[in-house]
């Protein structure tokens, strides 16, 4: 799985006009994307890596103050740019494949104690947020250098 974590100061997501998840304090979005190697596993360990990092402030973690989560999927985060101008989506995992582990994402966060909002599977959604410092983290299970 690669995601990209933001701290965030609020952050929504809309879907057809209308909010489907919301953030109304400081928290962390969470883009993700699956590959066609990622498991329940690599959900599991990244859920605990992201809960526990501390990116807040005073070097605190989220699991630190209960800070919220937004988790939004996003396949586009295994483009590939090798090639011409249009990017290739071969390496992102196919919707009946992604969307089960990205939601086991979020139950893991759950299970450690996270309050999570979710965008919608799928959905063409618009997505804003308030970056806060910026810090703003790559990661891939894959990887993780």
């Amino acid at each position: 799985m690669r995601v990209v974590v933001t701290r965030v100061r609020s952050a929504s997501v809309r879907v057809d006009g209308v909010t489907v998840g919301e953030l109304d304090s400081p928290g962390l979005l969470v883009l993700a994307g699956v590959g066609h190697d990622d498991t329940a596993e690599d959900a599991a360990a990244l859920a605990r890596k992201i809960w526990g990092l501390r990116i807040l402030d005073g070097e605190l973690s989220a699991s630190d103050v209960g800070a919220p989560l937004l988790v939004i999927s996003q396949f586009t985060l295994y483009a590939s740019t090798r090639k011409g101008r249009r990017p290739s989506w071969s390496r992102a995992a196919p919707g009946p494949v992604s969307e089960p582990l990205v939601e086991e994402l979020c139950r893991q966060f759950e299970a450690l104690g996270a309050h999570v909002e979710r965008g919608r599977f799928g959905a063409d959604m618009q997505v804003a947020s308030v970056n806060d410092g910026p810090v703003t983290i790559v990661m891939d299970t894959q990887n993780w250098d």
